[in-house]
């Protein structure tokens, strides 16, 4: 292991051992402030969050802008805050901590006993709404996680979601579609992380006004399997509680072929992305290239401006 990963793997071992130990209060000006350092350092990651958001608020002037990517910053911190701090919420904590609009989506779809596909964006804080449907729902599901660099880093998200009671399976190696069919065959429920492709091989889509391109496996899962499809959109508020939608399923193409079905569906789900996006673009933690036009072709989407965990 490099001295850079060595740095990497126990910078985040410390936020986990010591993060979740303080008082909550305290957890949450740490955020702020080590946001607000970040953010007028204006790294490569501020920068980026910038310009990614002069796409989805294109009338934005550079004050705009500015507020918009402090306030990112600060809901991306917040994100880790509560990130290093859940394994030791309680039961009662993780129970008060979201609340969910149109939840029927997802129940009527695990009742029908076919499965359920969530695909979610990067907004807000995606663990803790999967430790609120674990632990308030009782509904345990499978998610991919992105085999991170050191080796000891990734093991320790997949540790962090498996305690929070997530079967974690490993972007690489091939073998994770077929396990997600398998349990979505058993009636079981997937949820994915599919705004950002991370095999350059996904489908275009038109996303605020530009081409982008979304991993396909969300909708392929649904196909192969009669799951139902469904977006998920997350949000802070001055609340403690983060609050998240439940989208009505995407449809199924009654005609084409099953790459224009896939085509067809993942659009569906840019198009919900976009709109709680636009809704709440603060809480949208892309510091990374995503639009084709950002991207250098000779590189894979996830090479560039690396974010570290998703």
């Amino acid at each position: 292991m490099s001295a850079r990963d060595r740095l990497t793997d126990g910078l985040y071992g410390v936020g986990w051992s010591t993060v979740k130990k303080l008082p909550e209060p305290a957890a949450v000006r740490l955020g702020r402030a080590v946001a607000d350092v970040a953010w007028k350092q204006r790294g490569t990651g501020v920068r980026r969050l910038e310009s990614n958001y002069a796409r989805v608020v294109p009338d934005a002037g550079p004050e705009r802008l500015a507020a918009l990517s402090r306030a990112g910053m600060r809901s991306y911190l917040r994100y880790w805050m509560e990130s290093f701090r859940l394994p030791a919420w309680s039961t009662e904590r993780i129970r008060a901590g979201f609340a969910a609009e149109d939840l029927h989506h997802l129940t009527d779809g695990l009742d029908e006993g076919k499965g359920v596909v969530l695909a979610l964006p990067h907004l807000a804080n995606w663990d803790l709404a999967g430790a609120w449907v674990t632990t308030e729902l009782g509904i345990p599901f499978t998610t991919v996680a992105e085999r991170l660099q050191p080796e000891t880093l990734y093991d320790r998200f997949v540790a962090y979601r498996e305690g929070l009671g997530m079967e974690v399976l490993p972007h690489s190696g091939g073998t994770a579609f077929g396990t997600l069919a398998r349990r979505l065959r058993d009636g079981g429920l997937v949820c994915l992380v599919a705004d950002r492709d991370l095999s350059a091989s996904g489908v275009e889509v038109d996303f605020f006004g530009e081409t982008a391109r979304m991993p396909a496996g969300p909708a392929l899962l649904a196909l192969q399997t009669g799951a139902r499809l469904l977006p998920v959109t997350l949000w802070y508020d001055e609340s403690p509680v983060m609050k998240g939608r439940v989208h009505p399923p995407v449809a199924v193409p009654e005609s084409g072929t099953r790459a224009e079905k896939t085509s067809v569906m993942t659009q569906a789900l840019a198009d919900a992305f976009a709109t709680g996006i636009a809704d709440h673009p603060e809480d949208w933690h892309m510091l990374q290239r995503l639009w084709l036009k950002d991207l250098d072709p000779a590189k894979a989407p996830a090479a560039a401006d690396g974010r570290g965990a998703s």
